[in-house]
């Protein structure tokens, strides 16, 4: 209920106004029935324009730490995301990625819209980041198919480290729908899932226009300086 409220009454109404977000590609999005909305990550606020601009409900997995905060601040950050039906996340890897991919799964055989950023975490520079492969594990196992999200300019009105948004116009441009069914039976195989999430990749490249960087976005910010045309992941 809240998830409704927030959209077409108490959050959605000034954000509309005040950012004017435009969008392509919504007739791409099934009226009904499950997908995967895999979208680029450049601002926080990508969780609350994507669902703005989208008719359908999303579910996305929310770090774990949105969910444990302290003070006022913590308990209304944890209420608010657990009114919109966000799923918490652990992120360390390991049975938390088996928890998140179960999660997932969970969405997408109830018939529902989940919505993942295959970089794993926020762009630091604007640029889009090697994609992790838990998004291919995902469709293969469920059999849904993936549609690219590029949001457009949303790291002009909230970098990261800032706060305050500032007012500026966003876009939201949605793909086509990718098939993976080809690879059916194959979601344990480590070549295949990269072959998928590098293609899933390259479609998010074409939509946004941004520059591709080889390396983990997680990996670039540890090392606290953007990589160079020579930096590969590993």
């Amino acid at each position: 209920m809240l998830y409704w409220l927030m959209k077409y009454f108490l959050l959605g109404p000034p954000l509309r106004a005040a950012f004017r977000p435009w969008s392509e590609g919504l007739k791409n999005i099934p009226e009904n029935g499950p997908a995967i909305l895999a979208s680029n990550h450049l601002s926080f606020s990508d969780s609350f324009f994507l669902p703005l601009v989208v008719p359908r409900r999303i579910t996305f997995l929310a770090k774990e730490e949105y969910f444990t905060g302290t003070g006022l601040k913590g308990r209304f950050s944890a209420g608010f995301f657990r009114g919109v039906g966000q799923i918490p996340v652990n992120r360390s890897g390991g049975s938390a990625s088996d928890n998140a991919l179960a999660a997932g799964l969970g969405v997408l055989a109830g018939g529902g819209l989940f919505g993942i950023y295959p970089e794993g975490t926020r762009s630091p520079d604007g640029r889009l980041y090697r994609g992790r492969t838990g998004v291919a594990r995902l469709a293969l196992k469920a059999g849904v198919p993936v549609l690219p999200v590029a949001m457009v300019d949303t790291h002009l009105v909230q970098p990261p480290g800032r706060v305050v948004p500032k007012i500026a116009r966003i876009g939201v441009r949605i793909g086509a729908p990718l098939d993976f069914s080809r690879y059916k039976g194959l979601e344990e195989d480590r070549f295949v899932l990269r072959s998928v999430t590098d293609e899933l990749m390259y479609e998010l490249m074409a939509l946004s226009g941004q520059e591709y960087v080889d390396v983990y976005a997680s990996n670039a910010k540890k090392k606290g300086n953007p990589p160079g045309p020579h930096d590969r992941a590993a």
